[in-house]
């Protein structure tokens, strides 16, 4: 059971969203709602989301209506959005709301703590404000801003963030382990202003890192031009195919799984000009001689031969052959194949559909899973469902 308490302030607008995230992650949760924050948002909203129980506290007394303690051990504790007083109550332990009796509690319940600050930026500079989200802090508290975020902009973390991180902390599958995933698609340098590269969003690759994080990884992400930052994890951001394979390299040192979701330039151009660009100077056409780029995958099996690895095989209509063939030349634990050209799920769509190739346990040979179109965070979901045994088996 996770207890969500939702302060007053535009902030709690994102609240059910977190409420419903969260519920489709399999947990139960009961929300707590401070009086001042049904000025923006009301009971209905969460019940609609699957929250399994709603608090309301009465206007101007601290006691509650439709108060109904919730058994056992809470799971997790996220105040969102806190306001300053909310924040004062919860480092001196004030007030006999239900999450504050929780938080007061934790010595005998100890779970993590989320905090979502809302405040204005005088507020958030006064001196007892930054005392007291001192004191959470060194409670074991987790403060989560906008700035630790990426959501500057709004001043306020998204839903799923909010969640990523509550997860993050209550631990799963890959708690404690290190996932290098790469995302993104390389681009080869022709002169100072061209490029060969490819269509490649990253969206899968970040997929895959927010679910890694989600079920408690510590993650790294070398991503090849991707534009928007996966907040929580480590970000590694790199242009070329070399830059990829240097970061790619190193990270894996230290990891205990590798997702290969970037798409790689096979090609570089064998003789660039990166300080000046080429002219047409009267030219109609002109030639481009290119030089086919290392393996990354191989040099990474080789240098670590033990390191479970998911990587990628993109193709133009039946993905499974080219799966097949890649899971058979680069040894990799699964392969992951994907028609490109299929309409809504190709490059830079939310939605993917996949056959996941791997061995099989019983006879050697190759076994298929297929997974149907629906969105990129449920393929990612999948394969590291299936890529955790290995790294489990690893560990043994």
């Amino acid at each position: 059971m996770i207890l969500f308490s939702v302060g007053p302030g535009p902030g709690a607008l994102r609240a059910p969203e977190a409420v419903g995230l969260l519920a489709e992650a399999g947990y139960e949760v009961e929300v707590y709602l401070e009086s001042g924050a049904r000025e923006f948002v009301g009971p209905a909203s969460f019940r609609a989301r699957g929250a399994a129980g709603v608090t309301l506290e009465s206007e101007g007394s601290g006691e509650s209506e439709e108060h109904r303690e919730a058994p056992g051990s809470p799971e997790a504790l996220i105040f969102a959005p806190a306001g300053a007083a909310g924040i004062s109550r919860l480092a001196h332990g004030l007030g006999e709301a239900p999450p504050l009796r929780r938080y007061a509690a934790g010595a005998r319940y100890p779970c993590p703590v989320v905090v979502v600050p809302e405040l204005d930026p005088g507020t958030a500079a006064h001196p007892a404000v930054k005392e007291n989200l001192t004191l959470l802090i060194e409670d074991g508290c987790v403060i989560l801003g906008a700035s630790e975020m990426g959501d500057s902009a709004i001043g306020y973390p998204a839903a799923r963030d909010v969640v990523a991180r509550a997860l993050h902390e209550i631990g799963g599958p890959l708690d404690g382990l290190h996932v290098v995933v790469t995302a993104g698609g390389t681009r080869e340098p022709v002169d100072s202003v061209r490029f060969i590269g490819n269509r490649s969003s990253g969206k899968m690759g970040a997929a895959v890192a927010r679910e890694a994080y989600r079920q408690g990884a510590r993650v790294s992400v070398v991503a090849a031009n991707v534009s928007e930052v996966e907040p929580g994890v480590d970000w590694y951001p790199v242009e070329t195919f070399r830059e990829l394979q240097t970061e790619t390299t190193r990270l894996c040192e230290s990891a205990d799984a590798l997702v290969m979701a970037a798409a790689v330039s096979d090609f570089t151009p064998a003789s660039p000009l990166p300080d000046e660009k080429i002219r047409r100077g009267g030219r109609e056409t002109m030639s481009l001689e290119l030089s086919a780029t290392q393996d990354i995958l191989a040099g990474v099996r080789a240098r670590y031969p033990q390191l479970p690895v998911a990587a990628f095989a993109a193709t133009h209509g039946d993905p499974r052959p080219d799966a097949r063939e890649k899971l058979a030349k680069k040894g990799v634990n699964l392969v992951v194949g994907n028609d490109i050209s299929a309409p809504g799920i190709g490059f830079g769509s939310e939605d993917n559909e996949a056959y996941i190739v791997m061995e099989s346990v019983s006879d050697g040979g190759c076994e298929e899973h297929f997974v149907p179109r629906g969105p990129k965070k449920e393929l990612a979901s999948v394969i590291l469902g299936h890529l955790t045994p290995a790294i489990k088996h690893r560990e043994v």
